[in-house]
């Protein structure tokens, strides 16, 4: 994240003073995501949060340098959560599966949406100056996937052919489509399918005898199928959008 002047280095507070940064940022991502960002003011988040003016003044003395801290803040929950142990750094299909589990057996999931995305769908209506910090959120959490599929390569687990840029672009953008699909339905079905089928396209590139895996004749008949339909869309015979 760029610096922003007068903004407090977090690292060089006390133990109280992060404790109360960090209470401020909670609640600023709560207002944010419920009012958006140009009806959340001073006032609200003092009373959230149970600050003083004086102490929100001292941790964020502009709107923006609070929206660049929140950012951070969501992005760093994020991220931490992406690369936990729990995830084994995605580096089998069996975790991307995990990964799918948890959030399609996650009983808020239609309802809270993704904490990120929704924090951004509210920032970049504004004409704040933390478009780059976005970019840079979502490219981190993008690396996660795209740096799990490069490790399946090197383990031999899927095929040289498959380009890990790609498939981190299409889990993310499967991920947060389906979310907000899922909120607008308020079923969990949207997020469902959108993830499955992601991990389905990610597994026609396995490598056989890997468990769990469509055959490798299989996979090549499939590939084979989305390559002419893409043919097909750039010529105009079909005006639809591919899961690619």
């Amino acid at each position: 994240m760029k610096p922003t002047t007068g903004v407090r280095d977090p690292h060089k507070l006390t133990g109280k003073g992060q404790a109360t940064r960090a209470r401020i940022l909670e609640h600023a991502a709560e207002l944010i995501y419920a009012k958006g960002v140009h009806a959340t003011n001073n006032e609200q988040l003092r009373r959230a949060a149970g600050v003083s003016g004086s102490q929100l003044n001292h941790y964020f003395p502009t709107k923006e340098s609070l929206v660049l801290a929140v950012i951070a803040w969501q992005a760093e929950s994020v991220l931490t959560f992406h690369r936990s142990e729990q995830f084994a750094r995605f580096d089998s299909l069996d975790a991307f599966r995990a990964w799918a589990d948890f959030y399609i057996g996650y009983e808020h999931a239609y309802q809270e949406g993704c904490s990120l995305g929704s924090l951004a769908s509210e920032i970049i209506k504004t004409d704040l100056d933390v478009h780059d910090e976005l970019a840079s959120a979502f490219n981190e959490w993008r690396d996660t996937f795209r740096e799990g599929i490069e490790r399946m390569q090197q383990h031999g687990r899927i095929s040289a052919e498959a380009d890990p840029a790609r498939l981190a672009n299409l889990l993310l953008a499967a991920f947060q489509g389906g979310t907000l699909l899922a909120q607008v339905a308020r079923n969990i079905g949207p997020l469902k399918d959108a993830l499955q089928t992601a991990i389905d396209y990610l597994q026609t590139f396995a490598t056989y005898p890997d468990a769990d895996v469509i055959a490798p004749q299989a996979s090549s008949v499939i590939r084979e199928a989305g390559d002419r339909l893409d043919r097909e869309d750039a010529s105009g015979e079909h005006g639809r959008l591919l899961a690619r």
